[in-house]
């Protein structure tokens, strides 16, 4: 290769080669003698480069396949979730599984003592053990807090407190801002990310008041402190303010300017986030709100994004929608001063505060989209996950504007920004609106591109949605997605729900197919196939707890449905079932569908099931005039049969 690159360097009237080495130089020419080329090369600067960086060159190189599950599931027909539930479940399970591994290392630790690895790996090193008869010092101490090992971390704070070892205020401060920050609770550790979301949405239904443990070990460490130090107040205003002690947290911040110790943004930026808590009414929060700031700004404190997210949530807060909005105009401007850019979570806190659901309507979100299209974000504050799912709910639920709601998927998509989704609770609502909205304001066949490319891999759609699929195809007369959709209820486990299967039989019965279209040829026994499945998925729920009762509209639904896909032997089956059972279903049949049934009984030459039909009619005061003309012209009686229509009828009828 490199012969024949020098090759090409050198003019076309010489022909040269030129092998170097390091002590001597061979030329073989023709013609005039050529400068042998010289390669000059150049050695970048080294680029720092993180232990994924390779890893992530590979990952853009190729896109999400919308044909495969998340990777956190098993690439497996029997293991990929088909419902929300289940992917919880799955997910849950993965990580129970994990739990389970790290108990056996635990309680096993004398299987796991050897180190494969160089250097070692501290993880798949079995942990330390500490108990009363533990040997301990200030060095192992520092050392737990420095993991974060809150548990331990106490342990051995009282076993140094018990045998009268000293321990140093820098230390007490580290175990107070440690303890403050979990409340004294052993935190969930990093790995397991699905239940720490399971745990944080539970929280949030549930959390409506303190959970500050009062007397705790939070507060003795803050006693035993002195002198009190800013770091000491910090500690503990946050960690009160962070578990709703809003009280003792506004007077621990007031005791502290009466002293005159000066503390830190992030402390100020706590109370912010509780005055809510602390005053009742709109007026009053914005008062104390710019008391705060005012305090802030007499210490020379300089606000930052927190402060601004901490301001916007207060804000959010307002009952008052003039002030909360006229507020928040106040706010924006002063922060671009100041250089504060917002977040993804302050223009999450700008959609709640504009657009409310018994307020005016407002077209925030316009001006939010054009400010960040193209742009691709990294989390900077915990409401950033939000804005994707309330910016997809404004576009559904208070503009109903298609575009928009494609501008922010567009920007979904951008970059890394899809890692700012949130959980698979927020991910699930945020495709919810984007289909919903689809739903309603697309074409059906464009609708079900997207449809297509969402289900079942990245959304699975709830029974509501799936209701507000099965209006779009009826409006549209779109019955040929029918049988799709149908496959994809009974994967998702909503066929227990009856107003969808009512819904899905109206849709197959009021639009019947056109069987000289080429298009629409199969169609008929496609729609029957779902009619009997229908039927036996229904019997078979008799043994679920969510059973699904037969009532005379699905039966006569069904019943038109098997007649129109020639199956006539079923249809036989499930008129059979309605007549025997009569009296415990509630409703009739229509009478199309038994006229129906008639006929197809006349093109199977049937009178016995055709009398039946009849006889059904009678029975329950329905029309049977006719059905009992068309049993007469239709069929060549026997008197058997000719005595049954009498009787039926009467022989009035049959004179005329």
């Amino acid at each position: 290769m490199y012969l024949s690159r020098q090759l090409r360097l050198l003019p076309k009237a010489s022909i040269g080669r030129s092998i170097t080495t390091s002590s001597t130089h061979y030329t073989t020419t023709t013609g005039t003698p050529a400068t042998p080329a010289v390669e000059h090369i150049e050695i970048p600067n080294r680029i720092e480069r993180s232990p994924t960086d390779i890893l992530k060159a590979l990952a853009s190189t190729v896109g999400r396949d919308h044909t495969a599950p998340h990777y956190k599931y098993h690439d497996d027909p029997f293991l990929i979730p088909m419902s929300n539930m289940a992917k919880r479940t799955y997910a849950m399970s993965k990580e129970a599984g994990r739990k389970a591994a790290k108990w056996i290392k635990e309680e096993h630790r004398e299987l796991f003592l050897h180190q494969e690895a160089q250097p070692a790996i501290e993880k798949f090193a079995p942990s330390m053990v500490y108990t009363e008869e533990s040997e301990v010092d200030e060095s192992s101490l520092g050392q737990l807090i420095e993991l974060g090992e809150l548990k331990d971390a106490v342990l051995v704070y009282n076993l140094l407190e018990q045998k009268g070892m000293t321990v140093s205020p820098e230390l007490k401060q580290s175990l107070l801002e440690l303890v403050c920050f979990h409340n004294n609770q052993d935190p969930l550790p990093e790995e397991y990310i699905e239940e720490r979301w399971f745990l944080q949405n539970n929280q949030r239904r549930e959390r409506h008041g303190k959970t500050w443990k009062d007397g705790d070990l939070a507060e003795k460490l803050y006693a035993e402190i002195e002198p009190k130090t800013p770091q000491t107040y910090a500690a503990l205003i946050r960690g009160m303010a962070k578990y709703l002690q809003c009280e003792r947290a506004y007077a621990l911040l007031q005791e502290a300017g009466e002293k005159q110790i000066q503390l830190d943004t992030n402390t100020y930026n706590s109370i912010i986030q509780i005055i809510s808590f602390l005053k009742d009414n709109a007026e009053q929060r914005w008062q104390l709100c710019t008391e705060l700031l005012q305090q802030m700004s007499q210490q020379k404190l300089r606000p930052n994004l927190g402060t601004l997210n901490a301001i916007l949530q207060c804000i959010s807060t307002f009952g008052n929608f003039k002030l909360a909005r006229s507020s928040a105009l106040k706010v924006l401007p002063e922060f671009k001063q100041l250089g504060v850019s917002p977040s993804l979570g302050s223009y999450y806190y700008l959609l709640i505060i504009f657009c409310r659901e018994r307020g005016p309507v407002s077209h925030v979100i316009v001006d939010i989209l054009n400010e960040i299209a193209g742009r691709e974000f990294t989390v900077e504050h915990p409401k950033d996950t939000y804005f994707f799912a309330t910016a997809m709910d404004v576009c559904r639920n208070h503009l109903n504007d298609k575009a928009l709601a494609k501008k922010v998927n567009e920007l979904l998509h951008t970059g890394n920004n899809y890692d700012l989704v949130g959980d698979s609770f927020k991910e699930s609502i945020y495709y919810r609106n984007y289909l919903a909205l689809l739903c309603q304001t697309e074409s059906i066949e464009d609708f079900m591109l997207t449809y297509d490319l969402l289900v079942p891999n990245i959304y699975i759609p709830e029974p509501g949605i799936m209701e507000e699929v099965l209006r779009t195809i009826e409006i549209n007369a779109a019955v040929e997605h029918v049988p799709r959709i149908w496959s994809d209820m009974v994967v998702f486990d909503h066929t227990h729900r009856e107003s969808l299967l009512l819904y899905v039989l109206r849709i197959m019965v009021d639009n019947r197919p056109n069987a000289e279209t080429p298009s629409q040829a199969q169609l008929p026994e496609q729609c029957a196939k779902v009619a009997l499945d229908m039927y036996n998925k229904i019997e078979e729920s008799v043994r679920r707890i969510k059973k699904v009762s037969f009532t005379g509209q699905m039966l006569g639904d069904i019943l038109t449905l098997l007649v129109r896909g020639d199956n006539y032997e079923k249809a036989n089956e499930v008129f059979s079932h309605i007549d025997k059972n009569q009296h415990r279903i509630p409703g009739t049949p229509a009478e199309s569908a038994l006229q129906e049934y008639v006929e197809a009984s006349i093109k199977e030459k049937s009178p016995s099931q055709a009398l039946a039909a009849l006889q059904y009619a009678v029975d329950n005061n329905m029309e049977s005039s006719v059905i009992a003309k068309r049993i007469h012209d239709g069929f060549t009686l026997n008197e058997t049969h000719l005595a049954k229509l009498k009787s039926l009828v009467g022989e009035s009828f049959l004179e005329k």
